[in-house]
C-alpha cells in the first residue's frame, strides 16, 4: 500500500483508492473529532459499530465508517465545502448509492430530526447543535416531509442517530482492518476485487 497522508482539495478526487482512504483513517483521523472527547478514527469506528449491532448491512456499516471522511480534506472550511458532498465526491466512484446517498444525506438527517423528534436537539452534543445552526437549521414540516421521502433518507435517518451516539470517549469496537474487510466487501471499483 502506498504511504500517502497528503490529501486533495473538494474538486479533486482522482487518483482515489480504497487504499488511500484506509490510509487516511490510519494516518490523519488520530486528532479529535471537532470538539468532541473522541477522535475521528474513534469517532468513525464507533459509528460503524454501533450500526453493525443494530443490523445494518455491509453498505450501510460502510456508510457509518466513511460518512465523515471529508473531514479529513484539506478543504477550507465544512461551510464553504460541506463534509458530506465532498464525502460523496471522493467515495463516488468506489461505491455505490447505497453507501454515497445516506453519507450525503446525513447532515440533513440531523435537520429533519430535530422536527420529528421532540427530544432529539437536547441529545445533541454542543458541538452538533452550534454545527446544525450554519447546517441551516431545523427544517420546517414542509421540509422535513420532503427530505424523508428521497431514496435512502431512512437509512441516512438511522446513519445520523449513530452518528450522534459514536462519541464515547473509550468506547470497545472492532479495529480498522475488520471494517476493511466490509468496506473491501462493497466497493465498486474493479482493484477492490484484486485486493
Amino acid at each position: 500500500m502506498n504511504s500517502y497522508t497528503e490529501t486533495p482539495k473538494a474538486a479533486d478526487n482522482d487518483g482515489i483508492t480504497l487504499d488511500l482512504i484506509v490510509d487516511w483513517l490510519r494516518h490523519r483521523a488520530d486528532t479529535r473529532y471537532g470538539g468532541e472527547a473522541v477522535s475521528q478514527l474513534q469517532h468513525a469506528l464507533q459509528c460503524a459499530t454501533l450500526a453493525q449491532a443494530d443490523g445494518a448491512g455491509a453498505k450501510l456499516v460502510t456508510a457509518a465508517l466513511l460518512h465523515d471522511i471529508g473531514h479529513l480534506t484539506d478543504n477550507d472550511s465544512d461551510i464553504d465545502h460541506p463534509h458530506s458532498e465532498v464525502a460523496v465526491h471522493l467515495l463516488k466512484d468506489l461505491f455505490g448509492l447505497a453507501v454515497t446517498e445516506p453519507i450525503r444525506l446525513h447532515v440533513d438527517a440531523k435537520r429533519y430530526l430535530c422536527v420529528v423528534d421532540p427530544l432529539y436537539w437536547s441529545g445533541l452534543s454542543d458541538v452538533s447543535k452550534r454545527s446544525l445552526e450554519w447546517q441551516g437549521g431545523a427544517y420546517n414540516a414542509h421540509e422535513a416531509a420532503a427530505f424523508i421521502l428521497q431514496q435512502h433518507a431512512d437509512d441516512a435517518v438511522r446513519l445520523r442517530r449513530w452518528d450522534d451516539a459514536a462519541k464515547v470517549a473509550g468506547a470497545t469496537t472492532p479495529d480498522l482492518d475488520y471494517f476493511v474487510r466490509i468496506m473491501r466487501s462493497v466497493c465498486v471499483a474493479p482493484a477492490a476485487e484484486a485486493a
